[in-house]
């Protein structure tokens, strides 16, 4: 006999002494057999159906039943008796009177269900039960992923026409990411400018593959990589063409990669856990925070159920935002202080069923960047473009457009600089620091089954804008002047807010599905960082104020056909008016 065959017998011998008790006749072994009023029979049956054992081991199982059941009946031919909710076996004594012994329901389940466990346990350790299962690890890992078709047209305005405009539009990021640009030879090497007048039309593309994995015992980890055309917080669009062109091949980044814990500490209360780079934990729309801007860092949520309608959250988070090269500066012997920037943000609010039809979530967001806004370096001695002086690194590592920027480098007048009139290599940091208190709200209406509503708004305010020094030292956003004319007045401003509606589906994923929205977005200078908020609307950045119209249809499960229009002009300094018209094509899976 197998070892298989032995454990079988063994692991069944409880179940094997009740079917003595019971009905003499047992049914034959099937594949789809009616079920017996013999519950060792039933248990049998099913073990064949499903796989855990072979027909003719059960048929050898049943056969035994038989055999003892009928030499029990045929020594002592005992009278039974039934009783609702168990079984009655009758055990005869040496003098002849018979004892009946109940066998409860209870007992009977019990029973079942250990013979059930132990064989699935030696099947699972042996794995002999189950040929055709899908492996464990599959069941644990989930693979997603997102293709994104666009057209995308950038539509500029006639501010353009008087010639006095010319260079009000410094590119801040192309200076900050690459060499210093010497303000004494601006004729000769004009600073590099922003596109702000010439039409262009682009075919994109955004691909990303995601995979998470569930580790046990509440953790999670998950990496995620996608196409861009750079390493840009805020975009993860792959212009068609570009890269060099000549359909040369296109970068991927790591996009995610984060390790989360997920858990009940008390009765009602959740909380989540993020380490690495994530999704951003606020809640919040686009005003502030990019949708695609991953975070880097740590970051803490809580949501406590009580049992009511309403559902109290709260977040904390610390991200940094910009760690200092370990060899700063590289060019030199004697290194220089550390200008390591980061992000405090901490939030609370309310998720409040109002009643079936009406939902409310609400938040008060606190976000403080620490040592993000430039610093006037020390008397520095500058002789060449490879000069680097002590504050270089307080300008910012990325940024798009908006924000009012000073220049960092406090040039000493010397000999070799011609007492300050040549070799004026500058580099420019954020005038302003940011403390951006925000207070978001969303209000969904399902009363109207076939037309959902949704507004969303959100408001905010740079607690750190400081309009003294932006008046003394910001180089940008000030009133336009002639040429040769003193500089303009300072005007940009510190407060930014949005208001939405959506009519249809929030989520467009299946065949159908659809929503219109409307928006209207105003974002003063200094209100948020330029750098990570929205990349679409004005073609990003701050200093804008304008509208979003779009519209979404559901062409098939997770695929969708999406169009927008959005039109921004500026707030403050030199006149610019961007239009944008996107049409996508998205799939996923």
């Amino acid at each position: 006999m197998s070892k298989r065959d032995t454990s079988l017998r063994r692991l069944a011998a409880p179940a094997l002494l009740v079917a003595a008790g019971l009905a003499a006749a047992a049914p034959a072994v099937a594949q789809d057999t009616a079920p017996s009023p013999n519950a060792t029979i039933n248990l049998i049956n099913l073990m064949v159906k499903r796989g855990l054992i072979t027909k003719a081991d059960a048929e050898g199982l049943i056969k035994q039943a038989e055999a003892e059941a009928a030499a029990a009946t045929a020594a002592a031919a005992p009278a039974t008796a039934a009783a609702p909710g168990g079984t009655t076996v009758a055990v005869p004594n040496r003098d002849g009177t018979v004892r009946v012994q109940y066998v409860p329901e209870m007992v009977r389940k019990q029973i079942r269900d250990e013979v059930r466990s132990e064989v699935m346990a030696q099947a699972k350790r042996e794995g002999w039960a189950t040929p055709n299962a899908i492996p464990d690890w599959t069941q644990r890992i989930k693979i997603t992923g997102d293709l994104r078709l666009r057209y995308e047209g950038d539509y500029f305005g006639d501010t353009f026409a008087d010639p006095n405009n010319a260079g009000e539009f410094p590119n801040f990021n192309a200076i900050n990411t690459g060499s210093p640009v010497d303000l004494a030879n601006i004729a000769l090497n004009p600073l590099p400018q922003l596109n702000v007048d010439q039409d262009r039309e682009r075919m994109r593309l955004r691909a990303r593959l995601g995979v998470a994995a569930d580790i046990g015992d509440g953790f999670s980890t998950g990496l995620r990589i996608a196409t861009g055309d750079g390493a840009s917080p805020v975009s993860t669009n792959q212009s068609l063409g570009g890269n060099g062109g000549d359909f040369s091949k296109y970068s991927i980044w790591l996009d995610r990669a984060y390790i989360r814990y997920k858990g009940d500490i008390v009765d009602g209360l959740d909380l989540t856990l993020d380490g690495g780079r994530f999704d951003n934990p606020f809640f919040a729309t686009d005003l502030i925070w990019d949708d695609d801007l991953g975070f880097d860092g740590l970051a803490a949520a809580a949501r406590y159920n009580p049992g009511g309608s309403a559902k109290p959250f709260a977040v904390l988070g610390a991200f940094p935002v910009y760690n200092t090269d370990f060899n700063f500066a590289s060019n030199q012997a004697t290194k220089f202080t550390s200008h390591d920037k980061w992000l405090l943000g901490g939030q609370a609010g309310l998720d409040w069923k109002i009643a079936d039809d009406y939902k409310l979530k609400a938040g008060i967001a606190y976000y403080q960047f620490n040592d993000i806004k430039g610093q006037l370096s020390s008397p520095c001695e500058v002789v060449g473009s490879s000069t680097a002086c002590d504050t270089d690194a307080t300008r910012p590592s990325f940024a798009q457009k908006g924000n009012s920027y000073m220049a960092l480098r406090n040039i000493l007048p010397t000999a070799a600089n011609g007492n300050g009139t040549t070799d004026l290599y500058q580099y420019f940091g954020l005038a302003t620091g940011f403390r951006e208190l925000s207070l978001t709200a969303r209000l969904d209406l399902s009363e109207f089954k076939t037309l959902p509503i949704a507004l969303d708004g959100e408001y905010v305010k740079n607690l750190a804008f400081d309009e003294s020094r932006l008046r003394a030292n910001a180089v940008n956003n000030r009133a336009v002047t002639k040429a040769g004319d003193p500089i303009g007045e300072f005007e940009g401003g510190d407060t930014a807010f949005m208001a939405r509606l959506t009519l249809g589906s929030e989520q467009v994923r299946q065949r159908w599905d659809w929503n219109l929205r409307f928006a209207y977005k105003y974002l003063e200078s200094d209100s948020v960082v330029d750098g990570f908020t929205d990349s679409d609307f004005g073609l990003g950045g701050t200093n804008l104020e304008g509208y979003v119209f779009g519209g979404a249809l559901g062409l098939a499960d997770n695929v969708a056909l999406s169009l927008r229009w959005q039109s921004a002009d500026s707030l403050a300094g030199a006149p610019y008016s961007a239009d944008v018209l996107q049409a996508d094509l998205n799939a996923r899976f």
